[in-house]
C-alpha cells in the first residue's frame, strides 16, 4: 500500500493517525555521511515529505537507531526536529543508541521515551530490545515483565507492540543474525493477550509485512540507507529513504503503507561491504 495525500482522510471516527520514522542514524556533525548518504539531509527530506503528504499525525513513533554515534548533540538536534512536527513523539532505542542518554535528553518538548501510551481504543507499548554494544536484540526479564504488566492493565484496548529488532526472520541471513534472539517468550506472552493486533519494528531498513500467529508484523524503510531484501549477504538497495504510515482504527484494524522519496539522493556507496 502506498501513501498519498488522502491516506488519512475518510477514516472512521476515533482512528489514530501514526507516522513511523526509523533508523535515522544521525551524527553530532551534520556533514557526516553513512555509506555516502548524509543522514541529516535525508531525514529532513523524509520529514518534509511526510508533513506534506500526511499533515500532522496524532503521534510519531521513532523506532530506534536514531543517532548513530549516540551523541548528546545528535539527540538534542533530533529532539528539536521532532518537536517541529507538533505531534507527541515516542522514541525507543536501537542498537546504535544509548538508552540512558536518550532518556535524559529526549523526555521534553513533546518527545518521550515512556514505556507506553493509551489513546482512544488503542494502547501502544514500547520495548527496549537492545543489548549494550551488540547489534542483535534481546528482551530481558524486565522488558517481558513490563510488557505483561501493560497488557494486563489495558485488556480492553487494541494493542500495538513496538521494538527496534525484528522478532521473526526476514530471509536475509546477515540481518537475521541480528534479530531478536529470544522471540519465544514474547510470542508465548502475546498469545495469552488477544488484544494485541501487531508488532512494529525498525532495524531491517526495508519494507516488511507478514501475518504471524494472527499478528500483523511490520518492518519499515530507513530515513537514510536501505538494505537489499532477501539477500543473505550485506548489500545496499537502490530504494530511496522513506517512512511508514499507520491508521489504527477503533475496531482494531491496522491499515499501513510506506512512502519513499521520489528520487534517490546522490552519494550512496553501493560497493560497501558493511558498516
Amino acid at each position: 500500500m502506498s501513501a498519498d495525500t488522502n491516506t488519512f482522510q475518510n477514516l472512521p471516527e476515533g482512528s489514530l493517525k501514526v507516522l513511523q520514522l526509523t533508523d535515522c542514524h544521525l551524527y553530532a556533525d551534520t556533514s557526516r555521511c553513512l555509506l555516502g548518504m548524509n543522514t541529516q539531509e535525508t531525514l529532513n527530506l523524509v520529514s518534509a515529505m511526510a508533513l506534506e503528504q500526511l499533515g500532522t499525525p496524532d503521534m510519531i513513533l521513532a523506532t530506534g537507531d536514531l543517532v548513530h554515534d549516540a551523541s548528546e548533540t545528535g539527540y538534542r538536534r533530533l529532539r528539536k526536529q521532532f518537536a517541529r512536527f507538533g505531534a507527541p513523539t515516542f522514541c525507543l532505542p536501537g542498537n546504535h543508541d544509548i538508552p540512558e542518554i536518550m532518556a535524559r535528553l529526549l523526555n521534553q518538548d513533546g518527545i518521550s521515551t515512556i514505556p507506553s501510551t493509551q489513546q482512544g481504543n488503542w494502547s501502544l507499548i514500547f520495548l527496549d530490545s537492545t543489548i549494550p554494544k551488540k547489534p542483535g536484540g534481546h528482551l530481558d526479564e524486565s522488558q517481558l515483565k513490563l510488557l505483561e504488566d501493560e497488557l494486563q492493565k489495558h485488556p480492553d484496548k487494541h494493542t500495538l507492540v513496538c521494538m527496534h529488532h525484528h522478532p521473526i526472520p526476514v530471509n536475509s541471513a546477515w540481518m537475521d543474525s541480528m534479530a531478536l534472539n529470544n522471540p519465544e517468550p514474547l510470542f508465548e506472552l502475546l498469545a495469552k493477550h488477544k488484544q494485541v493486533k501487531g508488532i512494529l519494528c525498525g532495524h531491517i531498513h526495508q519494507e516488511f509485512e507478514h501475518n504471524y500467529h494472527n499478528l500483523l508484523l511490520l518492518g519499515s524503510p530507513s530515513t537514510c540507507i536501505q538494505f537489499i531484501a532477501g539477500q543473505d549477504k550485506f548489500g545496499l538497495a537502490d530504494n530511496p529513504p522513506g517512512y511508514r504510515w499507520l491508521a489504527l482504527l477503533p475496531d482494531g484494524e491496522i491499515r499501513s503503507g510506506v512512502e519513499l522519496l521520489p528520487e534517490m539522493p546522490e552519494g550512496l556507496e553501493f560497493n560497501s561491504s558493511g558498516y
